[in-house]
Order: structure tokens, then sequence, then C-alpha cells
């Protein structure tokens, strides 16, 4: 039986993983709120640029407007910060064995659960290195880990299929604790976010910040194990190290720094959002609750309260990008 797929977001992550899907053989139908994009993708088909070459598949897209009254397995790829709207309209029109996956950063299948209901949502965790760089084409930056699992515990047959499905992607983790993942790239991806308040390459600023870096990233995985969370380690990410002595976090990033080298993406997806599309960006959304958990645990959070602002002042151009911003970060952990 063929397995069909609504994926509702069709940009860095959700038109990848559309076109190494139907690559594998599954149906797949994309839904994009953007008309330019929906319109490049209809006549070019979706287009996926790698260091190898160029992977491409012609895909029926729709607008929200345009999308079927019913919808069955629907992976949702849109910004974290728009996932309670298109939850809400993913909702009244899912089929009654319908299913929502969370492809997406962040903390959103309790948003997604709260719509549909936490036995219709699937958990997952995406690593992926990709950037929209025109309408209808997405350039690979390098491809990480996935993992998946039923957000109500356990692993279904559903998530089974997806995963095998993912089979042309690569080679997906079935696990009850995908927020494990989720809570450990939280972690790692606090620098990737750091790294965009500056215009230069994301592993040189961590590798030359790594006062500020590690402290931040420590901040964010102390919540992380008060919330009773086991971590996981995933590509060159090792997060117990960060929690452990300065010489095993400086080792940690020697190896994370070195991995980030082979990648062809240089600029994080925060980076691009500010200074490429002048667009507000996931940070709030996804950091937000880390901030919310450590104040319920009673553990500080300054240095990543001090992201979260910093990044909102460079989205409104109240600040300039600037190296400088990570001198501050190094201070601040240092104080």
């Amino acid at each position: 039986m063929t397995s069909q797929y609504t994926i509702v977001g069709a940009g860095a992550i959700g038109g990848t993983l559309a076109v190494h899907l139907h690559h594998a053989g599954a149906d797949v139908r994309l839904v994009d709120a953007d008309p330019e994009h929906v319109a490049a993708v209809r006549e070019h088909g979706m287009r996926i640029q790698h260091p190898g070459g160029e992977l491409s598949a012609r895909l029926p897209i729709s607008t929200p407007e345009e999308a079927p009254d019913e919808l069955g397995a629907v992976l949702l790829a849109v910004k974290a910060q728009a996932t309670d709207a298109v939850a809400a309209w993913i909702a009244p029109r899912l089929a009654a064995d319908g299913w929502v996956a969370s492809m997406q950063n962040g903390l959103n299948e309790a948003t997604i659960a709260a719509h549909v209901g936490p036995e219709r949502t699937v958990a997952a965790f995406v690593d992926l290195f990709a950037d929209v760089v025109a309408p209808g084409v997405v350039k690979d930056g390098g491809i990480g880990a996935i993992a998946l699992g039923d957000f109500a515990g356990g692993a279904s047959e559903r998530v089974e299929r997806l995963a095998h499905d993912l089979r042309h992607w690569g080679e997906p983790i079935v696990t009850a604790n995908v927020e494990g993942f989720l809570w450990s790239k939280l972690g790692f991806g606090a620098m990737l976010v750091a790294s965009a308040l500056a215009d230069a390459d994301m592993g040189d600023l961590i590798d030359r910040h790594r006062a500020g870096m590690h402290a931040l990233v420590r901040e964010v995985l102390s919540v992380a194990v008060a919330e009773g969370v086991e971590l996981e380690g995933f590509d060159a990410f090792v997060p117990g190290e960060y929690l452990a002595d300065e010489a095993r976090a400086d080792a940690a990033t020697d190896g994370l720094v070195a991995w980030l080298a082979t990648q062809t993406k240089k600029r994080s997806g925060i980076w691009r959002d500010i200074a490429v599309r002048g667009r507000r960006t996931e940070v709030p959304t996804q950091y937000g609750p880390v901030v919310e958990a450590g104040a319920r645990h009673g553990i500080p959070t300054p240095l990543t309260a001090w992201l979260v602002d910093a990044i909102g002042r460079l989205e409104t151009g109240a600040m300039p990008m600037d190296e400088a911003h990570l001198d501050e970060l190094d201070r601040l952990a240092a104080a």
C-alpha cells in the first residue's frame, strides 16, 4: 500500500522531506501559504540542491485556501510560532484516522495535541541543515539525524511506516524518547541561535566564544534535567559533556566544530531569517518555554533570556549584527 502524506509548510524541512518521501514511493502533496513559492513548485517542481547535484519532484501543491477538506497523515513543518494557528486549521479537516507529526524545531507537540488529541500526535526530531534560497528551491547543507515516536508514548505502526518511508532520506530512529532529542537540540540550537548575532560562520563563532556558548548550553540542558528528561546525543553533539567539567565541554566542542566544518551550510536558519528574509524568527517560541520551565524549577536562565531579547532587537532593527554581542555573552557567562 502506498503511503499518503500532506506536508503543511513546504519550506526547508517540509520541502526536503517531501522530495525524499516522493523518491521512496510515497504519495505526497504540499500546502504552503507563500503564493510565490506555490507558483514556483507548480511550474518547476520542488527542487533540492545538494553538493552532488539536484534532486527534484513534481508534487501537487496548494495554498491553505485551496487545500482539500479532509487530511489524513499530516507532516507539520511550519515555523514554531505558527503552530497553534495552523494546528487549529488542521483539526477540523483531520480524518477520523488522521494524525499529525511535528517535523519542526522546538517543543510543539503539546500545542498540536491540544487541537487534535495526544493519541493523534506524533513527535519528531529533525536535524536538517537546509535553507529556502529561492521560491521552489531548497539548498541542502547537510542532513543529520531524525527520530520518531508517538507523543502519547511508544511507537505505533504509523511511526514505523513513516520511518520506513523516510528511508531515502536516511535511517530514522524510532524511540519512546523523542523528547530527549528535542531538548538536546534546544541546547545545541542555542549556540546556533547565538551565532546569528554576528555575520560570520557559525562554527567559527562557536569556537571563538566557548565561554558564553558553553554556559548557554549548560543553562538549557540543566532545565531539561530538572524536567526529568533523559538527554540523547545526536550527530556530533554530546549533551552530557556540557554538564560535566569545562575540559570535557571543550573536547565536545572540538568535535562539534570539526563536524560543522564538513557541512556546506555555514550560517544558521535564524541568521537567514533576519539577514536575508527580514522576518521574525522562531526563537521566542522555542526558548520562552525553557525560561518558563527554569523559573518553575528555581533554575536561573539569564543567558537564555538575554539571547531571546538580543534576537528580538536584531529582528526589529534596534541593533545590528556584530560579534561584539558574543563578547558580551562571554562577559555575562563569566559574571
